[in-house]
């Protein structure tokens, strides 16, 4: 038995911990009786992979097979991304798709079905998996992928584990001349400015914008757009650049040694924080050459930075809403955030595309992240704002809730039932797979 949490370190349980290094160790696990589910490197932000009896994932962890024509990996479901990318990146390849951080699991991007800065235009990290064998229940293994056990492939690709245990999965590689991207990045004076700069950047591979979440008035939703391209080795300016275009140098180690006091993040510091990001960017549109870990992964060049939202940890509430209601329900939402005065520093926009998955978290819609010290306050305010994303017809990201209750997943999630159903069947006999957040929201009983 050990402690336990999920990045938001919200909440905090007691756990029996088990890991496998073998598809034999794991068939013994599930041989007892009892609720499991699988844990990968702990970086959803709630309880989805949380539970009494928790499988730990990382150590199986092999590549198993890679085409280099074709760019086709098969890995086991405990690699990491930035694994992958600290082999192939050297030699050309990168993700097809990724979140806002490499320090996932295969498993976990397949379980979450992750979304990245590129969903209109590559979507979703499972629509990208061309076959997985997942361990079920019984200790059998499926074979799955659209079109050889689709059901059941449709139930995995972000089921949040429930289902079974992930093994292995296959998909392809992106081609990419350097280990960097071109990058513009643009100031935005309130939200208007910014949901058309999304509009205009549609031909963009990659856009994400930081958006100050405290701004009132007319600076409501004033933000920065990022949008880039993977650079090819004549956009590379630099000698070093250019003599080693696939080579990214590491920086300083940076880490934050201690969890921060409750009181140290507060109005008027996230204010001052927010006020100075948002200046640092000067009118105009602004052209810059930076690695893929500056564009992709900035939070992860801090260790621990969980650390700063206190001992009483944080939620990060992501919503998305459909496009046609973007500007309407996005106004109403941020002002309703910034008459709290419970803004967040870490603001995330983006726009979808098109995904018609079984489960999956994407629409064609504006998505925004905020992350929340826990709180009285905060979760009176998140009731407030589930209500606000329910009526115009949004729902929110299962890999980082971490209090919704089941009628708004009843309620946001069209195929609730048929997925409830379907797990209920697949747990017949033996183990049952289930996380605090499946009965939680009443997935599981």
């Amino acid at each position: 038995m050990r402690k336990i949490s999920d990045w938001g370190n919200y909440p905090v349980i007691e756990a029996e911990v088990n890991g496998f290094d073998t598809t034999e160790q794991l068939k013994r696990q599930l041989e007892q009786p009892g609720e499991v589910i699988a844990f990968g490197n702990g970086r959803s932000y709630g309880d989805a992979s949380l539970q009494n009896k928790i499988l730990l994932t990382r150590r199986f962890n092999k590549f198993l097979s890679f085409d280099r024509e074709t760019g086709e990996l098969c890995c086991q479901a405990g690699v990491l991304l930035a694994e992958i990318l600290d082999v192939f990146v050297p030699k050309g390849w990168f993700l097809p798709v990724t979140p806002g951080t490499k320090l996932i699991t295969v498993g976990g991007a397949i379980a979450a079905d992750v979304h990245g800065k590129n969903h209109h235009v590559d979507g979703s990290f499972g629509q990208h998996i061309r076959s997985m064998d997942v361990m079920r229940n019984d200790g059998s293994v499926v074979t799955c992928s659209p079109e050889e056990n689709a059901e059941f492939f449709n139930v995995t690709v972000g089921g949040m584990g429930l289902s079974g245990i992930i093994l292995n999965a296959t998909f392809r590689l992106r081609k990419i001349e350097t280990a960097y991207i071109r990058e513009e990045s643009v100031r935005a004076a309130n939200l208007d400015e910014i949901m058309d700069g999304f509009e205009a950047s549609d031909a963009w591979t990659y856009s994400v914008a930081w958006i100050d979440c405290l701004a009132k008035g007319d600076a409501l939703g004033r933000s920065i757009l990022m949008r880039g391209e993977h650079a090819s080795e004549s956009d590379l300016i630099e000698q070093a650049h250019r003599t080693k275009p696939l080579a990214v140098k590491k920086g300083l180690p940076l880490g934050i040694p201690v969890t921060f006091p409750n009181f140290a993040l507060n109005p008027l510091s996230m204010k001052a924080f927010n006020f100075a990001y948002y200046n640092k960017t000067r009118p105009g549109t602004h052209a810059h050459v930076v690695d893929y870990n500056q564009f992709f992964y900035p939070l992860d060049a801090v260790d621990n930075w969980n650390r700063i939202y206190g001992k009483r940890g944080f939620t990060q509430y992501q919503f998305v809403i459909p496009k046609e209601a973007g500007r309407e329900g996005m106004r109403k939402i941020l002002t309703r955030i910034t008459e709290s005065g419970l803004g967040s520093f870490l603001a995330v926009l983006k726009l979808f595309g098109e995904q018609d998955s079984f489960m999956s978290f994407p629409m064609a819609g504006y998505t925004l992240a905020l992350d929340f010290p826990i709180s009285v306050k905060a979760m009176g305010l998140f009731r407030e704002l589930d209500a606000m994303v329910a009526d115009y017809g949004g729902r929110l990201y299962l890999a980082k809730d971490s209090r919704m209750d089941a009628a708004m997943f009843e309620k946001t999630y069209p195929n609730a039932d048929e997925f409830r159903q379907a797990i209920a069947m697949l747990n017949e006999g033996g183990t049952r797979f289930a996380s605090l957040q499946s009965k939680r929201i009443g997935i599981t009983d």
